[in-house]
Order: structure tokens, then sequence, then C-alpha cells
């Protein structure tokens, strides 16, 4: 089953990518934690990809495209896979489609207005990336799973956070009626707990 979840920023793609490739035995591809990995280790793409997610902007084509199909040809992708962050423009689309077939397509759909209180107040574990958010933290600062300080992420910030809500209209909610139109597309309503709508997601998709 080779699956793509599409969604703005904090619709809450990432949770549920991880609890799907559980379900369904198949590899979650981050292309967001492809990068941060990359930046981290300071590698020459990191570089190039942190010049433009600080400034709330996307990755070029070229380089996201190269890193998704070499990830893609891995062998744990042999028997599917679900992305998570590409394609996240027509253009990118297109290229998957070139060495990839796409067998599903699942909007996550949250009113943009809620996106902005999710995405500012949300905290990672700096250490193993676990995800909380202030609302449901009760002024705790560590993480519940290993301890280690939260932290907010440098693009969580809330003018970053403005200017990737207005990129993603302007170039990635294309992407919706380009899958709608071959057929694809799945739209599941994002906007209650993360049970309800990973149920409605494993009921789309069969």
């Amino acid at each position: 089953m080779n699956v793509i979840l599409l969604g703005a920023p904090g619709a809450g793609k990432g949770t549920q990518a991880v609890r799907l490739a559980e379900k369904y035995n198949i590899p979650h591809i981050s292309t967001g934690d492809i990068f941060r990995s990359n930046i981290k280790g300071q590698t020459p793409i990191g570089i190039v990809a942190k010049s433009y997610i600080d400034k709330g902007q996307l990755v070029p084509d070229e380089v996201t495209i190269q890193i998704v199909k070499e990830r893609l040809e891995k062998e744990d992708c042999k028997n599917g896979y679900l992305l998570d962050g590409f394609p996240r423009t027509v253009s990118q689309a297109e290229a998957l489609d070139t060495f990839s077939k796409v067998e599903a397509v699942v909007n996550v759909d949250v009113p943009l207005g809620k996106l902005l209180k999710r995405i500012t107040g949300r905290r990672v574990c700096g250490k193993c990336g676990e995800s909380y958010h202030v609302d449901y933290l009760n002024g705790k600062t560590d993480c519940a799973k290993c301890g280690a300080e939260l932290i907010q992420r440098a693009d969580d910030n809330e003018v970053t956070v403005a200017s990737r809500l207005e990129v993603y209209e302007k170039q990635t909610a294309p992407l919706i009626e380009y899958y709608a139109q071959k057929g694809v597309l799945l739209t599941v309503d994002g906007d209650g707990d993360i049970e309800k709508v990973f149920n409605s997601i494993c009921e789309k998709l069969g």
C-alpha cells in the first residue's frame, strides 16, 4: 500500500503517520525528519534546507525529490510506504508519478484558523522526538517518555508559522485537486481527537 498523507502544518499528519505505519506494517517516511537529521549533521543538503526552513519556505524541489527517490528505493519500501510531508507541490507529485505509483492520498482537513494555535503551542522532546502541546502539559517541561527537556522548534514561532501556512495555501493546497482528479483522494476531518481521526482514516483506507 503506497499512501500519502496531506494536510497543512499542524494538521496532525506526523502523529497519525506513526500509528498508520504500525497498523499497516509499512515505513513512515517523513521528509521533515530526513531534513532535520541532515541539518543536525550539518550535511550539504542540511545546510541548504536550513536556509529555507528558517524562513518558513519550502526546500527546492530538486533537492527534496532526490532524497525521496533514494529513500523509496530501499528494501523496506518494497511492500509499500507512508509519505508524510511529500509531495508538497504539484511538480513534486508529477515527479513522484515517474518513479512510484500512489494508491491512496489521505487529506487531513483542519480549519486554518485553528492551526496557528496548534503549532505555536507544540513542544517536542530534544532527545527522543516525542511531541506535546502546552495545553496538555500542565506546566511540565520534561518528556514523559525519556525525561529529557522539551523544546519549541525554531520554525514553530508565530511569524514563521504564519509564513508556512501562507506557503501551504499557495503551493500545497492544489495537490488536493490534483489527486482528486486521479480518483485517489480520501478526505478526513482532522479537527477531533487523535483516536477519532485515526479511526476515520482507517475506515477510508479499508
